[in-house]
């Protein structure tokens, strides 16, 4: 493995359903910060699809997360990951030492009208830009 590969650090968005949350966050940091981070998201209860708004939202800012499929939160993702960032979860996040842990408090777009979803989408991006500028410094 070469130095370059070793140092691409994957993020994991958990979220409860991973239908909202955590697919806008792991969409906009797929699209900022392309091949330079790895990304993942899970749900520690997820649902069957992804929220509908949070679809229509996204393709509003040109990230299509529609055929993205809610996956449920494992033990090996989050083994995997260098930092997890969970959105409402608690605690059903396992831990484990010398990984970065961020919990970002932000709404649940579950049930929301557009606008309130557009406003939490904007405020995902902004984290997500912070977190790339931090990752990639």
């Amino acid at each position: 493995m070469s130095a370059e590969t070793a140092a691409k650090p994957t993020v994991l968005f958990v979220c409860v359903h991973n239908a909202g949350r955590s697919q806008m966050a792991a969409g906009f940091l797929q699209m900022i910060a392309g091949d330079r981070v790895e990304v993942l998201s899970a749900g520690s209860e997820p649902k069957d699809q992804i929220n509908p708004v949070a679809v229509e939202v996204m393709a509003e800012a040109g990230i299509d997360i529609a055929n993205n499929t809610p996956k449920l939160l494992t033990v090996e993702a989050v083994k995997e990951s260098d930092v997890v960032i969970t959105m409402g979860c608690g605690d059903a996040c396992p831990i484990f030492p010398g990984k970065r842990y961020e919990d970002w408090q932000l709404d649940d777009p579950a049930g929301q009208d557009a606008a309130t979803v557009r406003r939490i989408r904007d405020d995902i991006r902004a984290r997500v830009e912070t977190l790339i500028d931090e990752l990639t410094a």
